[in-house]
């Protein structure tokens, strides 16, 4: 039987306009206060039925429980051209000044790599979550994730972009899509 728990299910959600104050620096996961962070933590607050990761214009891809800063930049198709070109060795955030000799922030790959032991436990099972110009470069980022072997080749792919409240609602459903039999086994049902 193949291993279809937690793991190895990936969502990647947009980063949200909405933020939490609180310290300078606190994990994504807790300074995101979108309608679909809120769902999130209502739904999965532990993160036991999916790892989450974001694409943010100005973090690029990371992980969920990375820390940020409150910051306020936007996605444009500008930004979203530059952090797909980058690839997954492009460090974000951005410099914003051309005098730095080495890039500062951290890499899609780094994020990606820890998230799957390395690419020894690829994701099988993944929920882009978010606008068109954030499914655009989650896209992207998954096509790299599956050709360096961070996600299988035969990953199921949902995608969700509709309005606020049926992206809420379909996000609900692929996180509790995720279940346990009777004897205890994972499984991944409801998939699209």
């Amino acid at each position: 039987m193949s291993d279809t728990s937690p793991s190895r299910r990936l969502l990647i959600l947009s980063c949200s306009m909405t933020k939490r104050g609180g310290p300078q620096y606190m994990p994504a996961r807790d300074r995101y206060d979108g309608p679909l962070w809120r769902t999130l933590r209502r739904v999965d607050p532990d993160e036991r039925k999916a790892r989450v990761a974001f694409v943010s214009a100005e973090y690029g891809f990371r992980e969920s429980t990375t820390t940020i800063k409150n910051y306020d930049r936007r996605m444009t198709p500008e930004i979203a051209a530059a952090v797909k070109a980058g690839g997954l060795g492009t460090r974000w955030p951005a410099p914003r000044t051309q005098r730095r000799a080495m890039a500062s922030g951290e890499h899609p790959g780094m994020h990606i790599a820890s998230m799957t032991e390395h690419g020894h436990k690829p994701f099988i099972d993944v929920c882009l979550v978010g606008g068109a110009l954030y499914l655009d470069v989650m896209r992207h980022f998954v096509d790299l994730f599956q050709e360096d072997g961070f996600v299988t080749g035969s990953a199921a792919i949902t995608e969700i972009c509709a309005p606020i409240g049926i992206m809420r609602q379909q996000m609900a459903i692929w996180l509790n899509s995720y279940s346990r039999n009777a004897d205890g086994d994972a499984s991944a049902g409801g998939r699209r």
